[in-house]
């Protein structure tokens, strides 16, 4: 262990609080000549002992108006470390020094997993269980692996205030929230999906700190003014900005390193504000590397992005990134907009067969075009020479795609299961990496709403005006808007496993162990590289084929052959060819005719 330390450059002095709150015990801290800004106390880190700083500020940095004990010249409250490894009391108590090399893995042998070919399952700890813990999450772990998932991604686990919330609302970048199980819950999390075969992908927020428990001003820049819509923007940039990108890229190696997380997926990167030559995300990259290097074992990211840029998924070498992947929303406004019918808001510019076909090909829709919704052009074509098409990411929804509708509604709440499992064989015939949403495979009939709670009355109130604006605009009725801070909200966004033995639930359920299944026993599904990826379209907008071929040289030659009717209509379709019916939806049979397909409303076949 070494001494405590902390980084306040915004301090003329610092002073280390042992113990508690109402029986501190303060010890003087002294500035590091050769690290500027940093303060180290006479005291080395102990396992288990609960620690704050306080700071004395000669310009009132960080001050909020109504703490009277933060003027200029006088100490601060005790404040959680912005390194904090533990919040056992959340995040504005004390921190607890943690000994994280101390688990005892027993995942030697785990080798890890590559993300093509694969398939994420993203959840919410919360709700995904009934007692909403990391616990929880592992009882559950052999329906995953039943379903043919191969990466479970875990929305974000830092600490926040009270005992429920989406997780994007975190502080202490370092920290595991305690309600869920804390550091040590976490670490037999990984260990358990390891031991079945699961990679980990962690959801991190990096682009802004949420509102509640939030003190790093108090130490220092941690973020340069303006505002991203969550947050003020993170210092990545401006003064003091090296102290900050170690703060973000010592967390990333402690989730790969010290909990064995095999990949990262990053929230929202076009909120980082980054101007230097050495983007932050390139940095994250390399890291990843480096650690993969060492290991042997593979260390994915994964971006969200709302610019259409190839850049985050393009090889370093040829002057990108080099991220595993990235969200592909064109993709699922394009197939839920055409099998839901809404086209308000983001949808504007989706919902014909030709859309979805151009972006089953391309990936973005906005690729340079005229976006109706942002009201400019948007986005840059893909050259699938440089990058797979394996490299986005693509879902029927989302928690963002869920939570972000007034009530949280999924699309099983407004959609038959012949349409839900209809979007699905998209998804899985696709040329992209899957994702399944918790508890779309079984066609939950539980919301994901949006949910906080907030410890401040002024922050519970103010976010609920937010979400109340921000409907408003996208044409939503405000009387339908979920209160986010209600229990009652949480509580109803939690799963109903028990409900997977009704009849219908059950079949939409085996529909998705078939289609996602295909990808294991048929090698062209999940070739990255696949030589042809080809679309044709119905002239009369109702049905879509979509046939994907492995590459002749490749040895191994393969074909599929996707046939889907989005229309509420029975359709017949040319060209069945020699092929087999490998998988139709019970609900909505499809039927091999002479040369043809018929397939009822909302029908699909698969082809091999």
């Amino acid at each position: 262990m070494t001494n405590y330390r902390v980084w306040a450059p915004y301090a003329a002095e610092a002073e280390l609080v042992l113990g508690s709150k109402d029986e501190p015990k303060y010890i003087p801290m002294s500035a590091d000549p050769a690290a500027p800004g940093w303060f180290e106390a006479d005291r080395e880190r102990s396992t288990g002992e609960r620690y704050a700083f306080r700071l004395r500020a000669t310009d009132g940095h960080g001050a909020p108006e109504d703490n009277d004990a933060n003027t200029p010249g006088d100490w601060t409250i005790p404040l959680p470390d912005p390194r904090s490894q533990r919040q056992p009391d959340g995040p504005h108590g004390f921190s607890e020094v943690v000994d994280l090399a101390s688990y005892d893995w027993t995942d030697g042998d785990w080798t890890g997993r590559i993300l093509p070919g694969g398939l994420i399952y993203e959840m919410h700890v919360g709700t995904f269980s009934a007692s909403g813990d990391f616990t929880g999450v592992e009882e559950h772990l052999d329906h995953l692996v039943d379903l043919g998932v191969t990466h479970l991604e875990i929305m974000p686990i830092n600490p926040f205030g009270g005992d429920r919330n989406w997780g994007y609302d975190g502080v202490g970048w370092h920290a595991v929230h305690e309600g869920y199980g804390g550091p040590a819950g976490l670490q037999r999390l990984v260990d358990a999906c390891h031991r079945r075969g699961l990679a980990v992908v962690l959801d991190v927020v990096y682009n802004h700190f949420g509102p509640d428990g939030n003190y790093v001003g108090f130490f220092g820049p941690y973020t340069s003014g303006g505002n991203t819509g969550w947050g003020e923007v993170v210092n990545l940039t401006g003064d003091d900005s090296d102290e900050v990108r170690a703060y973000i890229l010592d967390a990333v190696r402690q989730w790969f390193v010290d909990y064995h997380i095999d990949g990262l997926r990053l929230d929202a990167v076009h909120a980082l504000h980054d101007e230097g030559a050495f983007h932050i995300l390139e940095q994250m990259q390399v890291l990843a590397d480096t650690i993969a290097a060492r290991t042997g074992i593979p260390r994915t990211l994964i971006a969200e992005s709302d610019q259409n840029d190839p850049r985050l998924t393009r090889a370093r070498a040829a002057g990108g990134f080099g991220l595993a992947a990235q969200w592909d929303d064109d993709v699922h406004h394009a197939l839920h907009t055409l099998v839901s019918g809404e086209d308000h808001a983001y949808y504007a510019d989706f919902g014909t067969v030709d859309v979805l076909a151009e972006t089953l090909t391309r990936a973005f829709w906005h690729a340079g075009r005229m976006s109706t919704f942002r009201g400019r052009h948007h986005g840059r074509q893909l050259d699938t020479s440089v990058t797979p098409l394996s490299s986005f990411v693509t879902y029927t929804t989302t928690h963002d795609q869920t939570g972000n509708r007034a009530i949280g509604d999924r699309p099983s709440m407004n959609l038959t299961p012949a349409q839900q499992a209809l979007k699905a064989a998209v998804i899985a015939c696709s040329p992209f990496t899957p994702m399944l949403f918790q508890g779309e495979e079984w066609g939950a009939s539980t919301p994901f709403a949006f949910f906080c709670s907030h410890e401040s009355d002024l922050l519970q109130r103010l976010t609920r005006e937010g979400r109340m604006r921000e409907f408003a605009r996208s044409g939503w009725n405000p009387d339908e808007v979920a209160d986010p801070s209600a229990v009652e909200t949480f509580d109803g966004s939690k799963l109903k496993w028990d409900e997977r033995a009704d009849a219908d639930h059950a079949r939409l359920l085996d529909a998705y162990r078939a289609l996602f299944g295909l990808r294991k026993t048929r090698t062209v599904l999940r070739d990255p590289w696949a030589a042809s990826v080809e679309t044709d379209i119905d002239p009369d907008g109702r049905w879509l084929t979509l046939t994907r071929t492995t590459p002749v040289e490749s040895g191994a030659d393969d074909r599929v052959v996707l046939v889907a009717n989005f229309s509420d209509s029975p359709v017949t379709v040319p060209g069945a060819g020699d092929l087999e019916l490998l998988h139709t939806y019970d609900d909505a049979p499809a039927a091999l005719g002479d040369g043809v397909i018929d397939l009822p409303a909302w029908g699909y076949a698969i082809l091999g």
